[in-house]
């Protein structure tokens, strides 16, 4: 079987005439890139809108019967005015068709305008309109693209693509982000999805690569905002991605993973604007590269609650009994690290905020301890790669490098994987920390 790629563009690679003619020169370059993913056009600069937003702000104005038109007339002219530049029909039927079910909705009349059908149309748009100018078959994803009654992916979608691209002669265009739930309904993946459409289609076709072009030329091993001209990842591996992910190092949607690693199909962020790079692959496994660690990651915006009860240890389902307060406030918890007589839950504070006062008093009266108390203001810090396992003075490395940057230790936790460790740290040391473990391991 000849090696087949499946391209998936973003939205800044669709933002205009120009953008979408590298993505046909990308195409063309390679005759095994025959199955082409597109999102909806992002913006042009930083002050423009992405059409998924103006999208949407139709769909509310409608819904509170507003005036929607002109968000609408920018969507039109965005779109006419890439016709127009690439030299294809402008689209007509799909704008129109917009513009009617908005006005159905805005009438109280039966409309197919839910949120997720009108989110959807800038892809809907976007694909017919680069199927065109590629001389390429449009592939409907509403029709192939299916979500069951829980709302995942349904496994026929990938039996729907693989007969609906079947010709090996042509060139394929799918739109991203969105299916159809077992009512009909289209429904889309969280936003970001597009990606995940990509994985998708790369599994149903048997992929040998899934190429995800952005604006940027793959990972790299920390931010730059936080450390001066930061080395390249070149190779990472699905579990480290995750990782890394998880700590805010987002190129692309994590959950796109999935699809992709089940069958082994090895991920290549590439930059659109920038095809000679090399990028960053994302495989199962790599061969051990010079640094111990693929990178330095971090969020801030976290809390820990500490609590302290004498004889904790011999006291059965303690713990279980702090996640079910957390849990009834509907909070999910990051990490739990434990001492013999105490023990801390370190939550979000995107989740935490507004429920304080009611789980720390639920904590007291269910638990009676000894202390209970609130500590903010942290940030978590991981450093992570599959390098680390079995190596001896990784951690030493890490922590004397905090030690010589002036920063406090808040939390340590380690799985037996070896893939990470985190910290929790004061959020004022963050860059610092940051800075630091990346020289430690890289300079």
């Amino acid at each position: 079987m000849s090696e087949k790629f499946v391209c998936k563009f973003g939205g800044t690679s669709l933002a205009d005439a120009s953008q979408i003619r590298k993505v046909r020169d990308i195409v063309q370059s390679d005759a095994r890139r025959r199955f082409v993913v597109v999102s909806a056009p992002g913006k042009r600069d930083k002050n423009d809108q992405k059409i998924t937003d103006l999208l949407l702000t139709c769909w509310h104005l409608a819904a509170q019967k507003l005036d929607y038109s002109q968000p609408l007339g920018l969507i039109r002219d965005r779109y006419n005015l890439i016709a127009s530049e690439l030299g294809v029909a402008p689209l007509s039927f799909p704008l129109d068709e917009t513009e009617a079910e908005l006005r159905k909705l805005s009438n109280d009349e039966e409309s197919l305008a839910t949120r997720d059908w009108m989110a959807a149309r800038g892809e809907f748009c976007s694909a017919l309109l680069v199927a065109d100018f590629l001389g390429a078959q449009f592939v409907p994803a509403g029709e192939c693209i299916r979500f069951d009654e829980e709302g995942q992916l349904d496994p026929v979608s990938y039996q729907n693509l693989a007969a609906t691209t079947a010709d090996a002669s042509k060139i394929y265009v799918v739109p991203g982000f969105y299916g159809r739930d077992r009512g009909g309904k289209i429904k889309t993946f969280p936003r970001g999805g597009s990606d995940i459409t990509g994985a998708v289609v790369a599994r149903a076709v048997g992929a040998s690569v899934y190429e995800n072009w952005t604006d940027v030329s793959g990972l790299l091993m920390a931010d730059p905002r936080v450390v001066e001209n930061p080395q390249p990842i070149g190779e990472v591996t699905y579990r480290e991605l995750r990782e890394l992910a998880y700590m805010g190092a987002q190129v692309l949607h994590e959950e796109t993973i999935f699809p992709a690693s089940e069958a082994g199909i090895p991920i290549q962020i590439k930059n659109t604007n920038q095809p000679e790079d090399i990028g960053t692959r994302i495989v199962s496994r790599r061969e051990s590269s010079q640094h111990a660690i693929v990178g330095v990651a971090g969020r801030k915006g976290f809390s820990a609650i500490y609590i302290e009860k004498a004889m904790m240890n011999q006291q059965r389902g303690f713990g279980r009994r702090v996640l079910e307060v957390l849990e009834a406030h509907d909070v999910s918890f990051e990490h739990m690290p434990s001492a013999i007589d105490s023990m801390s839950v370190v939550v979000s504070n995107d989740q935490f905020a507004g429920h304080e006062t009611a789980i720390l008093k639920e904590l007291k009266r269910t638990l009676e301890p000894d202390r209970v108390e609130l500590l903010g203001g942290m940030a978590l810090l991981a450093t992570v790669g599959e390098g680390m396992a079995h190596r001896v003075g990784v951690s030493g490395r890490l922590f004397d490098a905090l030690r010589g940057a002036g920063v406090n230790v808040r939390m340590i936790s380690q799985g037996a994987s070896e893939i990470n460790i985190i910290v929790g740290i004061d959020e004022t040391d963050y860059e610092r920390a940051v800075q630091a473990i990346y020289a430690a391991f890289v300079n």
